[in-house]
């Protein structure tokens, strides 16, 4: 069981949303606003989905070339921070009709990615394989795994890829339906064995959305969350994918999709956000430009 915050009680796993902010159950606890403003956090991360760049010319609400102008806005919010590393939810590009011009389009935005810090992550999208295969796109961005796990300040960070087929294969070069993300049973296994190991807070990144049934969620995202309420200290799911700013409490763990930056023309047209985790598994967002804010807590097992 974690350490409860100065002032807090051990809670059950219910938790209750209310202007903005989880007040915590039980006499004369203060709400977490308070709480946070004399508490350093474990970690800060910077967190951004959804940029499809690439340089055509707008599609509906979609401003490709725009992303460029909005990371670097980004950029400005995350400097003097004190950011740890910096996560991509996906979607970094958007599809090009050869592999010369997507490897292009990539080289581009990751270049203006790279300048946000030194130790990035990125999270598979389905437009990052649209055109590449996996292996094409996680070697441009120098990064050696699709799904993996890492710790930071105490915090266990899980890194998930659903670009897989029903049948277990991979996305690549048009070969699905962007429809049909899903984690094949390898993943699976390596997910249950990995919160297995870990006894701490845990954080988890992921694409397409694990909290829903519609055509943004992952196929079979119920085994997925069974495997994760499992574990009892998973803190936060961060998505991106459906390209608006979503919230959902399920199973005791809280779903946040990100809004994407694409979306829209100009600067005025953006989201990214500061992720902070505190000791006793409360988060803090903190969104620029459209994305919202909010400030939450893993209640603990009893």
């Amino acid at each position: 069981m974690s350490t409860p915050l100065s002032g807090s009680l051990p809670l059950s796993r219910r938790s209750f949303f209310h202007e903005g902010a989880l007040w915590l159950a039980g006499a004369g606890m203060l709400p977490i606003p308070s709480l946070l403003a004399t508490t350093e956090p474990l970690v800060r991360v910077g967190l951004l989905t959804d940029l499809h760049y690439a340089d055509k010319d707008p599609r509906g609400t979609r401003h490709y070339r725009d992303t460029l102008e909005k990371i670097a806005r980004a950029g400005e919010f995350f400097s003097g921070k004190g950011v740890d590393f910096v996560v991509e939810l996906g979607d970094i590009i958007d599809a090009a009709d050869s592999v010369e011009v997507e490897l292009g389009y990539l080289g581009r935005i990751n270049r203006e990615f790279a300048k946000l810090g030194p130790e990035r992550h990125y999270v598979l999208g389905n437009h990052c394989v649209d055109t590449l295969t996996k292996t094409e796109f996680l070697g441009e961005v120098g990064q050696a795994e699709s799904y993996y796990s890492f710790d930071r300040g105490g915090v266990h960070f899980v890194v998930l890829d659903a670009c897989f087929r029903f049948d277990g294969v991979a996305y690549e070069r048009k070969n699905f339906e962007w429809t049909d993300p899903n984690l094949p049973p390898a993943e699976l296994e390596w997910l249950r064995g990995d919160l297995a190991e870990t006894s701490g807070p845990v954080v988890v990144f992921a694409h397409q959305r694990l909290d829903v049934a519609d055509k943004h969620g992952v196929k079979n995202a119920a085994a997925v969350r069974a495997l994760l309420e499992s574990h009892g200290r998973v803190a936060g799911v961060f998505q991106g994918h459906s390209h608006r700013n979503a919230r959902l409490e399920l199973g005791g763990i809280h779903y946040t999709t990100l809004r994407a930056m694409v979306e829209g023309p100009g600067p005025e047209n953006n989201g990214y956000a500061l992720l902070e985790v505190f000791p006793g598994e409360v988060m803090k967002l903190t969104g620029g430009g459209l994305q919202e804010s909010r400030e939450w807590r893993l209640a603990v097992s009893g």
